[in-house]
Formats: C-alpha cells, structure tokens, sequence
C-alpha cells in the first residue's frame, strides 16, 4: 500500500471517528466502517484465514 493510500485510510477513519455521536446503536455502522479501514489500514485478516475477508474486503 502506498504512503498516499495511507494517508487517505487515516483521513477516512478521522473523519468517521468525528461523527460518533456515543450513542452504541447509533454509532454501529460507523465503528463497522471504522474497524474495515483500521483492518485495511494495519493489513490485518481474520485469524485461521489464507483468503481475503469477504466482509471486510481486508
């Protein structure tokens, strides 16, 4: 991954992160969105798993 990608990767999950209200169900779809950035962003893929994540696209 190149250092533009990211740095776009952190932008995303800064802007996600400043539109977290605190309330857990409200906020579900944007820690969602959140985790898959910060798995893409850290290379990191489910455990016991030789293939891409389909969920996350990780």
């Amino acid at each position: 991954m190149s250092e533009v990608q990211l740095k776009e990767l952190e932008t995303q999950i800064a802007e996600l992160k400043g539109q977290l209200t605190g309330d857990m169900f409200a906020d579900m779809d944007l820690r969602d969105q959140i985790h898959n950035l910060e798995m893409k962003l850290k290379g990191v893929k489910p455990m016991d798993s030789s293939i891409d994540c389909v969920g996350c696209g990780s």
